[in-house]
């Protein structure tokens, strides 16, 4: 029983500090990454379709991505995605190649990043909190029903516990690097 809620609880965390990582990969640090173009939608023959889906990125430069469409008809419409994503990047169209140069960051911009990086970092580490209290309570009432000893009990609390602190401290490792990251010039 409370082996199971263990489980659960440290599944819904991984899956929490996931999400983080996936919002932290998106966000532009003046590096060039294939991953800032993850959430640009392109509307091809009337179906809105994610960018990795219809063509290739990559970041041959530290500061530029190029975008390879499998279909030379849709380059015009994944320029239009990538403006419409409002990333600050400026799509040159090649032939069935588009180039995106990746701007410097501005100091207030970045400072702006670092703000919004705590802010997502925190709301994931709200997220682990609530999945605690969750397990917490529902270990606590197996102890009231009778279905698990005190003892058990408190190991169940502490592996709890145990789960959170390592996932918190996950989370501020990674709002560190992408700090560092954004701040680097």
């Amino acid at each position: 029983m409370v082996d199971k809620i263990i489980s659960e609880t440290g599944e819904r965390m991984k899956k929490s500090h996931q999400s983080i990582q996936r919002e932290f990969a998106s966000l532009r640090t003046g590096k060039a990454s294939a991953s800032l173009l993850d959430n640009v939608k392109v509307d091809y023959h009337g179906t809105i379709m994610p960018l990795n889906q219809l063509a290739s990125v990559s970041a041959p430069e530290p500061r530029l991505l190029v975008v390879q469409a499998w279909d030379k008809s849709i380059v015009g419409e994944i320029a239009k995605g990538i403006q419409k994503a409002d990333l600050g990047l400026n799509p040159m169209v090649e032939g069935n190649i588009i180039r995106l140069a990746i701007p410097a960051l501005t100091e207030e911009r970045r400072k702006e990043l670092v703000k919004h990086c705590r802010r997502v970092a925190e709301e994931g580490k709200v997220a682990i909190r609530n999945i605690r209290r969750e397990a917490n309570d529902a270990i606590k009432k197996a102890e009231k029903d009778k279905e698990i000893s005190e003892d058990e009990q408190k190991k169940g609390l502490d592996k709890i516990q145990e789960l959170t602190d390592t996932y918190t401290e996950m989370i501020d490792d990674l709002m560190e690097t992408k700090e560092e990251e954004i701040m680097e010039v």
